[in-house]
């Protein structure tokens, strides 16, 4: 009963990782359409990760009320209409109104699974659920860069999408008794949680502002790779709007690799040596994307970074127990989150107006000096973890 809940977990962060990667792959072809400049599609993704904000800051109500099975359910359901509501648009306005309902159903789904995982499941399931959006969205912009190929248009590559999410729906919904076994389980979890903590209080504590500041990079890195490398391509390296439809899905592709890499090794190397491992990775591949060349060398570049990006988010919740005790965990694990969607929603819209005005030339450039302060910031965090272990003992 357990391995069919789980399965069914894994299943919905498949289906949150699908849409991610649609907007950025489809973008070169659904710009000219829909008469805007080509960093509007930056305001479609800050919408998007807006609502995700406030859904996730209601998400912890919303399971209380009634439960994370019915929530997950809902919120993919919303998900599911507002991928058949992108299919259907014609002019720009309209991406902003769908943008609404993807936004708010996207942040319940991650924060009510990651916080049941959490919960219910080993840590090593954490970097396999990870895995499980990194398979969403790699499949993602192969879909639609198969549609785009074949002719059949981006229109299409949402709408298949948004079958798989109705399929989804009707699964959660009969999977929904499975989900109530739990929860007298999570009613002790919550009787075991710590003094909720106040913003001050938490930035007050050492290391605090470093991990804050380390989220709101490593979510800008990712969201602006994945939104902005196909326009890259096309506006910068000449590379055709279908080639680089599909190529988008390798940055994905190696975030799904290295994350399930990272639940087999994640006991064996320390949270600190696999992000890391992971920051110097990702800016080795910016590298490559700076770097003039051959297409592989191209296609390398955007591997790495999504291969970079694997350990570092999980490996950051993990490790923030360790980082500033675990009497303070539960408190500042929901700013950590709220920095992360902050840097989603806040860096594309930046990048795209950056590089609209000054030329896609600058795309790789912008995300090494991110990527530079993202390495910097977690070296500091560890410095001061350091320093206030030494003071406690």
């Amino acid at each position: 009963m357990i391995s069919l809940l789980l399965a069914i977990i894994y299943l919905s962060f498949i289906s949150l990782g699908l849409p991610d990667g649609l907007l950025g792959a489809a973008w070169p072809s659904m710009q000219p359409g829909m008469g805007v400049a080509v960093g509007a599609a930056g305001i479609v993704s800050m919408t998007i990760s807006g609502c995700t904000i406030i859904s996730s800051l209601l998400s912890d109500r919303l399971i209380r009320k009634f439960g994370t099975g019915a929530v997950t359910a809902v919120s993919v359901g919303l998900t599911m209409v507002a991928l058949f509501g992108f299919s259907t648009c014609t002019r720009y306005w309209m991406l902003i109104l769908w943008a609404l309902p993807y936004g708010l159903g996207a942040g319940s789904v991650d924060a009510a699974l990651n916080a049941f995982v959490a919960l219910h499941y080993k840590a090593r399931h954490m970097s396999w659920l990870h895995c499980m959006w990194g398979v969403g969205t790699t499949i993602g912009p192969f879909v639609m860069g198969q549609c785009l190929t074949g002719g059949a248009g981006w229109q299409s590559g949402y709408r298949i999408i948004g079958l798989f999410q109705l399929v989804l729906t009707a699964i959660l919904v009969f999977s929904l008794p499975l989900w109530k076994k739990t929860a007298a389980a999570d009613a002790e979890s919550e009787e075991e949680k710590g003094h909720v903590r106040s913003i001050p209080e938490l930035l007050r504590m050492p290391g605090a502002k470093q991990v804050l500041v380390a989220f709101f990079c490593y979510c800008s890195v990712e969201t602006t790779t994945g939104l902005w490398s196909a326009s890259y391509m096309t506006g910068y390296r000449g590379v055709s709007a279908e080639r680089a439809a599909g190529w988008v899905s390798l940055f994905y592709l190696g975030i799904t690799i290295g994350r399930g890499l990272c639940g087999f090794i994640a006991g064996k190397l320390s949270d600190k040596t696999l992000i890391r491992a992971g920051e110097c990775i990702i800016i080795t591949g910016l590298v490559f994307l700076l770097i003039p060349g051959p297409d592989p060398l191209l296609c390398a570049g955007l591997l790495m970074i999504g291969f970079g990006c694997a350990p570092i988010y999980p490996s950051v919740i993990h490790s923030t127990p360790d980082n500033f005790g675990r009497d303070a965990s539960q408190s500042i694990m929901g700013v950590q989150m709220a920095s992360a969607y902050v840097g989603s929603t806040l860096t594309p819209p930046v990048v795209g107006g950056i590089v609209g005005k000054f030329g896609m030339q600058l795309f790789p450039i912008i995300l090494l000096i991110v990527a530079a302060a993202m390495l910097c910031m977690t070296e500091w965090l560890w410095k001061a973890r350091d320093a206030r272990v030494k003071t406690e003992g």
